[in-house]
């Protein structure tokens, strides 16, 4: 499963052009199903539900990434995932029952998953190990700047008529032209390696990167899913929800250089892992505190939108910098798998939050998260240090 680690900078650069393309269609997706479903009338429960499909559709997808790759190769497999991507989001449109759109969300995310482990393959493997955090951050940059504009496009184009679904659908589709440009260029599996070794072992390989992509992927899909309907419940308009939710993807987009370029240069980037989930729990526990100022909501979701983000942002390069090769696809696919496990659990436990609690359990539900992870980041250092004393290093 080596790749060309001196690969193509060109085939580099299209793979993060075509992800950040896929960033819009997921930051319009989430806000804009949401609100269907709440306009028809469903609990936020069942939103949380019909969210969480994706999350096990996504479980499913991860596994599959190796073999499939092996298969078809990594470009080619990946212009097939744009096109199930890009017509299930258009089917949205035309089948509207609720478990239809179960399906269509295991379809969605299901492609959208083999899309994320196989760019993260692409670029982790030829970033250079000096500069993995820079890049890694560019590439983040780039995800998040898509992540932002699909909310500000949903603000735009409401949720009436097939306008949303149709963007959202020519979004994911033309996102597959830079792939088809750099067939030549991406990372190909060996076939004997496409179905090579589990990847359930490298779920606990490195398991302070693996839990800050499952907090990230409970945040990133739950809030983005929820929070535009926490923000209608303390008082704002639809649009402005949606505003306040660009703010996120803007923090994102600012913060991940310089959280890649800082990564680069500590000297344990679990140290910075806990930090990022401390500003995460701050900036939750503050939220209901300053709710009914716009302005004040606007800056503090944009500092913790953008340094929650490098959960995911240097937990990859954690990752990069303790596996290779074979290890790193596999553990690629173990790192989408715990963010597509986040994906399930996020929206069910926020819904059930608010439907206990109402608007003050979306955020009381994510700074749980946040807490849990700190302790856990916060002292696997110490376990690993023990452990490496004893004979026998530990990844963390």
């Amino acid at each position: 499963m080596d790749a060309r680690s001196d690969g193509s900078w060109s085939g580099i650069a299209a793979a993060i052009a075509a992800i950040s393309a896929v960033g819009v269609a997921i930051g319009l997706g989430l806000p804009l199903l949401s609100i269907v479903l709440e306009q028809r009338g469903y609990s936020a429960t069942l939103i949380g539900a019909n969210t969480a499909a994706a999350g096990i559709a996504s479980m499913i997808a991860a596994p599959a990434a190796a073999p499939l790759a092996g298969r078809l190769g990594v470009a080619r497999l990946m212009i097939v995932m744009f096109v199930i991507a890009g017509l299930s989001f258009a089917g949205f449109y035309f089948l509207t029952s609720f478990w239809a759109w179960l399906v269509l969300r295991m379809s969605l995310h299901g492609a959208l998953t083999l899309l994320f482990v196989l760019s993260e393959y692409w670029i982790n493997a030829a970033a250079p190990p000096g500069r993995r955090g820079l890049v890694l951050g560019i590439y983040a940059t780039v995800l998040a700047l898509g992540f932002a504009l699909g909310p500000l496009l949903f603000a735009q184009l409401g949720t009436a008529g097939f306008l949303p679904f149709g963007v959202g659908m020519g979004v994911i589709l033309i996102a597959a032209l830079p792939v088809v440009a750099a067939l030549g260029q991406s990372p190909e599996f060996e076939e004997e390696e496409g179905g090579g070794a589990s990847f359930l072992p490298f779920l606990f390989a490195v398991p302070t990167a693996t839990a800050a992509v499952f907090v990230f992927g409970i945040v990133e899909t739950g809030g983005g899913a929820f929070f535009p309907i926490y923000g209608m419940a303390v008082g704002y308009s639809p649009s402005d929800a949606a505003l306040l939710l660009t703010m996120v993807g803007l923090g994102s987009v600012f913060l991940q250089i310089p959280l890649g370029f800082i990564s680069d240069r500590v000297r344990d980037r679990r140290h910075l892992l806990v930090a990022c989930a401390l500003v995460g729990l701050a900036g939750a526990l503050l939220l209901p505190l300053v709710e009914t100022s716009w302005p004040l909501v606007a800056a503090l979701l944009f500092v913790w939108g953008g340094v929650v983000a490098g959960l995911y942002t240097v937990g990859l390069a954690h990752l990069g910098s303790n596996l290779s090769g074979r290890e790193l696809a596999s553990a690629n696919s173990a790192f989408v798998f715990c963010y597509a496990l986040g994906m399930l659990v996020g929206p069910q436990a926020i819904g059930v939050g608010m439907d206990r609690i109402g608007p003050d359990g979306f955020p009381l539900t994510l700074g749980l998260f946040f807490a849990l992870y700190a302790l856990l980041a916060f002292f696997r250092p110490i376990s690993g240090r023990k452990t490496a004393r004893g004979g026998s290093a530990s990844t963390g």
